[in-house]
């Protein structure tokens, strides 16, 4: 079955006041809503330094880019990602999870800190835990994470370290569809990245790094205008063809 384009176009239009999600009352929450695919809102999950968020910020002043940053969401309250959102003057939110009884407990309050912001497109830029039922319900197809390797070989946390122990010549990031498994849900974009001979995991996973950040800017852009349709494994930036 084909899904719907999920993501936004380049308008700045957003969501209805009061109304974060943007469905309309009275209106089929499974059809497409005009007011939010047309406006582009990015929520991002970081955990770490935020240099992939640096450059998302330094793409969605740019209006033809087609999506903006409206709040930056971490699970780690010193994470350096909160400072370069508080920089732009981006809305933060910091969901730990020491301050919550178990992980179902933080599942909901990291989907509840999230839909506030009334994202079309959620993007997860080094948020290193996986994501629970309640966010995944609320933006199937939706939500967006980089990888570094070339999915589906080497998954996990260790993927670098990985694909050099294993002798790869070629490696690389890729984009994916989040669903519930470990780094399994559908591959949007890919980026090769070579395996020199004098690599280590630190100089391999930054040259990894460059390509990914590139690969991200540039595909959210392209999703934020025309659109993500999934099909079964398949997904592709656009309109469903007819």
């Amino acid at each position: 079955m084909t899904a719907r384009p999920h993501a936004p176009g380049s308008s700045d239009r957003s969501a209805p006041d009061g109304d974060p999600s943007g469905t309309r009352t009275g209106t089929d929450p499974t059809a497409p809503r005009p007011s939010t695919r047309r406006s582009g809102r990015l929520v991002v999950l970081a955990s770490g330094a935020g240099s992939t968020l640096a450059a998302l910020l330094a793409a969605h002043d740019d209006p033809a880019w087609g999506a903006r940053v409206v709040a930056v969401v971490s699970d780690r309250p010193g994470a350096g990602a909160l400072d370069v959102a508080r920089s732009a003057g981006v809305p933060t939110a910091v969901v730990a999870m020491a301050d919550f009884p178990d992980r179902p407990a933080w599942d909901r309050a990291l989907a509840d800190a999230v839909r506030v912001f009334g994202p079309d497109l959620v993007v997860l830029a080094g948020f290193m835990r996986l994501v629970g039922p309640p966010l995944l319900e609320s933006y199937p197809g939706r939500m967006l994470n980089t990888h570094p390797a070339l999915l589906p070989a080497f998954p996990g946390a260790h993927a670098v370290r990985d694909a050099l122990a294993h002798g790869v010549r070629v490696t690389g990031c890729s984009l994916i569809v989040v669903d519930a498994g470990v780094d399994s849900g559908p591959i949007v974009a890919q980026v090769p990245v070579p395996v020199l001979d004098d690599d280590d995991e630190a100089s391999l996973h930054e040259r990894i790094k460059v390509a990914e950040r590139v690969m991200l800017v540039e595909t959210v852009g392209a999703v934020a205008r025309d659109g993500l349709t999934i099909d079964g494994r398949h997904a592709r930036v656009g309109r469903p063809v007819r």
